[in-house]
C-alpha cells in the first residue's frame, strides 16, 4: 500500500474559499433572473461601452454578476496553477484544469446568453454549467481535505443496492432536476400554476402541455428527488451512522431537502419575490454538492462486495460509477 499523500492545508482552504465564492456568485446569478435585469446590460464583454457603468436599478445586479464572476474565474485561475504545481495526484491536476475550463467557457456562455437575447437553450447550458463548476469546486476541496488524504482503506459493502450506487443516482436525479428547474425559470413557467402543494385545486392535472407541463415536470421531479434522497440518507444512516465522514452530509442533505421544499413552495405562495426565488436556486445547488460529497466520500470509504481489500489506495481516485 503506497504513503498517503501529505496534507496541504493552505490549498486545501484556498480550494474551499474558491467553492464559497462559487455559491455566492450562483446566488448573484439568481438575483439577475430573479428581478428581470438579465438584459439590463445590452453589450458585452464591456457595460454600455463601459468597464464600470453607473450601477442603478438592473445593471447593479447584471454588472454586479459580471464582476463577482470575474473574481470567480481569477479565484479560479490560481487554484488550477497551484494544483498542478502543487498537487502529486494526475486526476486532482485535471481536476483544476476542468474548472478552470468550466469557468472560461462559463463566461463565454454567459456573453453569448446577452448577445442572443436569452435564448432558452442557451441559458440553460449557462445554468447546468454553473451547477458543474459549482461542483468541481466543491470537489477539488474535499479532496484535498485531511479527512480525505487520511482516510482508512475502504470497507467491502454487501448490502444491495450498495451506498455506493444509491448515492450516484441520487446525484444524477437531482441534477436532472436543477435543469427541470432552470427549464421553468427560463421559460418563464414559474407562476403558470398559482397553487401549492396542489395544481388548479387538483394533485395532478391531466393534459398538461407548454408552460404547464414544463412546472408539472419540475414538481414531478421534486417528488422523484424527495423519494431518491430519503432513501439514500435512510440507507446511510441505518448502514454507516457509526461514520462520521458518511453520516454528516447525509444529516446536511436530509436537512437541506426539506429547506429545499419549503422556499419552493414560498416561490409560488409570495408569487416569486426576489429572495426566495433566489434562495431556492441556491439552495437547490447546495442540494446538488451535498449529494456529490456524500457519493464521493461513499465511493472512497466502501468497496463493491468481494473486492479486495488493496483495491483502492489512499491517493488514488475515488472509487464512484462515471455518472457522478
Amino acid at each position: 500500500m503506497s504513503e498517503p499523500e501529505a496534507y496541504r492545508p493552505a490549498l486545501h482552504r484556498y480550494a474551499l474559499v474558491v467553492a464559497v465564492a462559487t455559491a455566492v456568485l450562483l446566488f448573484v446569478g439568481a438575483l439577475v433572473t430573479s428581478t428581470g435585469s438579465a438584459l439590463a446590460v445590452p453589450d458585452w464583454p464591456l457595460s454600455f461601452g463601459q468597464v464600470f457603468p453607473r450601477m442603478t436599478g438592473g445593471v447593479l445586479f447584471e454588472h454586479g454578476h459580471r464582476m463577482v464572476a470575474a473574481t470567480v474565474g481569477l479565484l479560479t485561475v490560481v487554484l488550477a496553477v497551484w494544483l498542478w504545481r502543487a498537487e502529486p495526484r494526475r486526476w486532482v491536476r485535471r481536476l483544476g484544469v476542468a474548472a478552470l475550463a468550466a469557468v472560461v467557457l462559463q463566461g463565454v456562455l454567459g456573453g453569448i446568453t446577452v448577445l442572443l437575447r436569452l435564448p432558452v437553450a442557451v441559458a440553460m447550458a449557462h445554468a447546468g454549467l454553473a451547477e458543474i463548476f459549482f461542483c468541481l469546486t466543491a470537489a477539488i476541496a474535499l479532496v484535498t481535505s485531511r479527512g480525505w488524504l487520511e482516510a482508512p482503506e475502504p470497507v467491502a459493502e454487501s448490502s444491495r443496492p450498495s451506498l455506493r450506487v444509491l448515492s450516484a443516482v441520487t446525484v444524477v436525479v437531482v441534477f436532472a432536476q436543477v435543469m427541470a428547474g432552470a427549464l421553468v425559470r427560463h421559460t418563464g413557467a414559474g407562476l403558470v400554476i398559482p397553487d401549492f402543494p396542489l395544481a388548479f385545486g387538483r394533485i395532478c392535472r391531466p393534459g398538461v402541455s407548454g408552460l404547464v407541463a414544463y412546472q408539472m415536470l419540475h414538481r414531478i421531479g421534486a417528488a422523484v428527488v424527495a423519494v431518491c434522497a430519503i432513501w439514500t440518507v435512510a440507507a446511510t444512516l441505518r448502514r454507516h451512522g457509526g461514520v462520521r465522514a458518511l453520516r454528516r452530509p447525509a444529516l446536511a442533505l436530509a436537512l437541506l431537502l426539506a429547506w429545499q421544499i419549503y422556499i419552493g413552495a414560498a416561490v409560488i405562495w409570495t408569487r416569486r419575490a426576489v429572495m426566495p426565488t433566489s434562495i431556492h436556486v441556491l439552495s437547490g445547488a447546495l442540494v446538488l454538492v451535498t449529494s456529490l460529497i456524500l457519493a464521493l466520500r461513499a465511493g472512497r470509504l466502501l468497496a463493491p462486495a468481494g473486492a479486495r481489500g488493496d483495491a483502492a489506495t489512499p491517493s488514488g481516485p475515488p472509487a464512484v460509477p462515471a455518472t457522478v
